[in-house]
């Protein structure tokens, strides 16, 4: 009978043995073999799929075709800026995934039919909404209650401070390199905090051509490329700061503002990961809770006129601050998060690359005297913030990050930046930086323009 089973396993064992082999090696692959988040084999019939269609002279702008093509590029893209070496850690794979789309579409390098089902999608959907909705109300329902309240008290002195040493600095650097203090001012500092592209460069191109008597497609022009060139200075310098953070781990919370002094339990419960054990429709319910506070922000938006976001920021808080979501729900707005800031992010950066950032506008701002006003702005704003919030016993890292969104190309800015500083669950503190904080520069500088200017 022994020698009956070693007869067996002698013959049978490496047939078994093989076909093992080769299983777990294609699953190795699908495991560990990954392009962003896409398991290789994936990747490669994506892309297959994608130039079928291409070649075929029509890409559906569907969200199940988007869904594969936005997924395949912006992974592509974020992926090659993260394995350039030294800028590699330092946010090049928001900028890729941003600025190589948009020089793609310039030099004509995009198949047309990718360029426009991205555009119509991009436009017609209001995506980049829905990822900040979900974003914001997950990180804010992770937060710890005393911490968050106390966050947002504190931040708006590193932000005031920030500004103003920033536009001082900025304004002496420019004179210094011979230029006009109206053209620094409101044609190069301003547009820099003015809060990104919707909220800040067209109402400013508005506001200048009415009150300057320029046409308004001339104004945007020239306030668009600062805008970017802007964001861009803050996504390296957001870089800069992640890897700062990991040599001192003492300057840096992580995502978190403020040291936690809270109760320990609430914290620690907050803090830990998920545990996983949320269901599908805990994990739903958490995605139609940030939609429909976004919704309440849209009715607050058309009652009071205080942007979408921001009014679904303050929203949220107080839901935080009174307990009105179990934490079962909560969990479920964890997941939900953690999902969009993982799967999501580099897709919407490409999609925005190609439908709303200009390659060539960018080109042209590149200018010695254009780009030494720029860095020495948002370097002077975020230093303030850094040194600020160390002062008054914030994570200086956190807030001069948070910072850096003040000078960022709106929701799209926030996300790259907060993407290159590793620290996406400061979004809600970003939008504030972001909204808030350009609301008031941009309705002050047009009010003082109009008053006192001309």
């Amino acid at each position: 009978m022994s020698t009956t089973d070693d007869s067996f396993s002698v013959t049978h064992d490496p047939i078994n043995i093989r076909k093992t082999s080769l299983k777990e090696k294609w699953w190795h692959i699908m495991d560990t073999w990954k392009v962003g988040i896409i398991p290789l084999p994936l990747f490669l019939l994506a892309g297959a799929l994608i130039a079928i269609d291409c070649l075929g002279g029509k890409l559906p702008s569907d969200i199940v075709v988007m869904v594969a093509t936005l997924a395949f590029f912006g992974f592509a893209c974020g992926e090659f800026g993260k394995r350039l070496p030294v800028v590699g850690k330092l946010g090049a794979a928001a900028i890729c995934a941003t600025f190589i789309p948009s020089a793609l579409v310039y030099y004509g390098l995009l198949p047309d039919v990718v360029v426009e089902s991205t555009t119509k999608f991009y436009k017609s959907t209001n995506i980049l909404y829905l990822y900040i909705c979900c974003i914001i109300v997950g990180s804010i329902m992770s937060m710890n209650r005393t911490t968050l309240i106390q966050g947002f008290l504190r931040i708006f002195f590193p932000m005031l401070c920030g500004e103003i040493v920033g536009m001082l600095v900025g304004m002496g650097v420019g004179m210094a390199l011979g230029l006009e203090p109206f053209q620094i001012f409101f044609f190069i500092i301003l547009p820099i905090m003015a809060g990104g592209v919707g909220e800040g460069a067209i109402p400013l191109s508005i506001g200048y051509a009415a009150l300057l008597h320029m046409d308004q497609g001339v104004a945007l022009g020239r306030v668009l490329p600062m805008v970017m060139l802007g964001s861009l200075t803050a996504i390296v310098i957001s870089g800069c700061l992640n890897q700062l953070g990991k040599r001192y781990p003492h300057l840096t919370g992580e995502g978190q503002l403020m040291p936690d002094r809270g109760n320990g339990t609430e914290s620690a419960a907050l803090s830990a990961p998920s545990s996983g054990k949320a269901d599908v429709t805990t994990i739903a319910s958490g995605a139609l809770l940030a939609v429909l506070l976004y919704m309440l922000g849209m009715l607050g938006y058309k009652l009071i006129g205080l942007p979408a976001p921001v009014g679904m920021l303050f929203i949220a808080v107080f839901i935080k601050l009174v307990h009105g979501v179990s934490p079962r729900l909560l969990e479920g707005s964890q997941v939900v998060y953690k999902f969009f800031q993982t799967s999501v992010t580099y897709p919407i950066l490409f999609a925005v690359g190609v439908a709303i950032t200009p390659w060539n506008e960018l080109v042209a701002a590149f200018t010695v005297s254009n780009l030494l006003v720029i860095i020495s702005t948002v370097s002077a704003l975020v230093a303030t913030g850094f040194f600020v919030g160390k002062k008054i016993g914030m994570h200086p890292i956190d807030v001069a990050i948070v910072s850096c969104c003040q000078s960022g190309q709106g929701g799209t800015g926030d996300v790259a930046i907060l993407t290159a500083g590793n620290r996406m669950s400061l979004m809600p503190f970003a939008q504030i930086a972001t909204r808030i904080g350009g609301a008031i520069n941009v309705s002050l500088a047009l009010l003082f323009l109009g008053n006192f200017l001309v």
